[in-house]
C-alpha cells in the first residue's frame, strides 16, 4: 500500500510528463488526428502498464497520472459535439468511431504485451 502523499505525488509527476507528451504530440499533429493519435497511444500504454506486474507506485505514476493527463476524453468531446453543431454530423460520426477504432484495439494490444512481461 503506497502512502497517499507519495501517491499524490507519484499522479502528480505523471500526470506532468503526461500533459507534456499530450502537448508534444499536439505540436507535431494538427486538428482531430492528434485526438485520435494520443487517444490509441495511451490506451496501448494502459493496456500494457495495468497488465503488467509494475506494482502500486509505477501504476499509480504511469497509469493514473500520465495515462490520465495524456489521454483527452474531455478534448473528444469538445471536437465531437462542436463538429456536429456546426452541421458536419458526418465528420462528427466518423471521428467518434476512428478514436473508438483505435483506442480499444490498442488497450487489447497494450494489455497483451504487458501480460506477456508477467
Amino acid at each position: 500500500m503506497t502512502d497517499p502523499l507519495i501517491a499524490a505525488v507519484l499522479v502528480g509527476l505523471g500526470g506532468s510528463a503526461g500533459a507534456v507528451g499530450r502537448h508534444a504530440v499536439g505540436l507535431k499533429v494538427e486538428g482531430r488526428r492528434s485526438v485520435v493519435v494520443v487517444n490509441a497511444l495511451g490506451s496501448l500504454a494502459l493496456g500494457a502498464l495495468l497488465a503488467a506486474p509494475i506494482g502500486s507506485g509505477a501504476t499509480l505514476f504511469g497509469a493514473v497520472g500520465f495515462c490520465g493527463a495524456f489521454t483527452t476524453f474531455s478534448s473528444f468531446a469538445v471536437e465531437t459535439v462542436s463538429t456536429a453543431t456546426d452541421g458536419e454530423e458526418r465528420i462528427a460520426t466518423e471521428f467518434a468511431a476512428a478514436n473508438l477504432a483505435a483506442a480499444l484495439p490498442a488497450f487489447l494490444v497494450g494489455a497483451a504485451l504487458g501480460g506477456a512481461l508477467a
